[in-house]
């Protein structure tokens, strides 16, 4: 039977995959697009005509092959979106976080402001040896929580201010106790990097729709080429952002929950407490403030997205959350009630 050192050292390996699949699918995808542009680009150079004032083009026969032009087109691209790629990941790594808790409009508690939840999260990680890490509440009514951070040296966990007020003790600990298994099996640095990776590509696509818009309406010879070039770019990001960065989160991620649930009983020695948590939690998990960062939804301990919207349509079709019932029914298990 697989211990929690085996899960955090599982998670260390899907870490490594995850970098290495990012860049690597990335490079495929886009020169596929890029390749899919040469295709619709026919060779051709312009003309300046002084008596018209304007330029015509002029198809070269034997101008280079859409490869070719792909292969060229690749080389001028692929290197700026790598750096770019490689920028954004290690911000994300050492920032990630603080974005993330900015985008939740966390606000920070201690000791002096919130002693009881400051002490149920104290105690659980003096009992783990885990540091206490940062305290946050989100303004909301709704029942959710999430864990962040690249290690649980610099971690944090977020609380909604309904799931303070509407779970009791006992189930509020062994919210807090999942938090911390996440903390403690690694599995937020893994999030970390999955969450601001997929906010990275979605963020080029709505930049590169932008941009090819704006190249469409301009002028000069070469604006339908710069145009189609960031559609083409934009809708590269927008499919990797929505469907193939959340299919690699789903392929390295996917009992990640289930562990949670159990380490967070083996903490508390309450499993039932957690279950029942679970079962008010899955009444009103919605956080409306992650509405418009979707893709965070994946750390919460419950989906906390709306029903409406493209995203949480795929996001649904890609969910690494198990379902509830199945959770409850497993924590159960634990406790000997089934």
């Amino acid at each position: 039977m697989a211990t929690i050192y085996d899960h955090i050292s599982q998670n260390k390996r899907r870490t490594v995959l995850l970098v290495l699949l990012f860049p690597i699918t990335f490079a495929a995808l886009g020169y596929l697009f890029l390749l899919g542009y040469g295709h619709l680009q026919a060779p051709s150079s312009y003309r300046y005509d002084r008596q018209q004032d304007a330029y015509y083009q002029m198809y070269d026969e034997a101008a280079s092959s859409p490869v070719e032009r792909a292969n060229q087109l690749a080389s001028q691209v692929l290197p700026f979106m790598w750096l770019a790629a490689m920028v954004w990941i290690f911000v994300a790594y050492f920032c990630g976080d603080i974005f993330l808790i900015r985008a939740s409009h966390g606000i920070e508690i201690h000791r002096e402001d919130q002693p009881e939840i400051y002490n149920l999260v104290e105690n659980l990680c003096i009992s783990q040896g885990l540091p206490t890490p940062r305290i946050y509440i989100i303004n909301d009514d709704s029942l959710n929580a999430f864990a962040t951070g690249r290690d649980p040296e610099h971690a944090s966990i977020a609380l909604t201010k309904g799931i303070v007020l509407k779970l009791d003790r006992v189930e509020l600990e062994g919210v807090i106790a999942h938090e911390l298994a996440h903390i403690q099996n690694r599995d937020i640095r893994l999030m970390l990097i999955t969450v601001v990776g997929i906010s990275f590509f979605t963020f080029l696509a709505e930049v590169c729709f932008r941009a090819g818009l704006h190249a469409s309406h301009g002028s000069g010879k070469n604006k339908g080429n710069a145009g189609l070039l960031f559609f083409i770019l934009g809708l590269f990001f927008a499919i990797y952002g929505y469907l193939i960065a959340p299919l690699i989160r789903l392929a390295v991620s996917r009992t990640r929950e289930f562990q949670a649930d159990a380490t967070a009983a083996l903490m508390t020695r309450h499993p039932a407490a957690l279950a029942n948590a679970l079962r008010k939690i899955s009444q009103d998990p919605r956080v409306e403030v992650l509405d418009e960062h979707a893709s965070m939804a994946a750390m919460c301990i419950e989906n906390p997205l709306g029903k409406q919207g493209l995203f949480s349509f795929i996001s649904g079709l890609y969910s690494t959350h198990p379902p509830t019932e199945q959770r409850i029914t497993a924590l159960m298990e634990m406790d000997g009630r089934i």
